[in-house]
């Protein structure tokens, strides 16, 4: 799975934003707030990665457990799909 090309996500005053280019936006309108964890698996969904690709990476990136990373990571992936923002 991985983001659809038409979001972008860019650091506005240490804040990451989500937004909407092209035609989508016309559909979209507004923008998505991450936090830091939220845009590290954005960025690691700009390609194409499986649910455990994106376990290991955030296991070596942050020091948590293994159970919560998958919760967290699980949470994350349903909020994308429910706004329709993976291919």
């Amino acid at each position: 799975m991985k983001i659809k090309s038409d979001y972008v996500m860019r650091e506005v005053a240490g804040t990451y934003v989500v937004v909407p280019t092209g035609k989508t936006s016309i559909d979209f309108s507004g923008m998505i707030s991450l936090n830091g964890t939220g845009a590290f698996l954005w960025k690691q969904l700009a390609e194409d990665k499986s649910e455990q690709d994106l376990l290991s990476a955030m296991l070596e990136e942050y020091e948590t457990e293994k159970a919560t990373a998958r919760a967290d990571i699980s949470e994350f992936l349903k909020k994308l799909k429910e706004a329709d923002l993976l291919e």
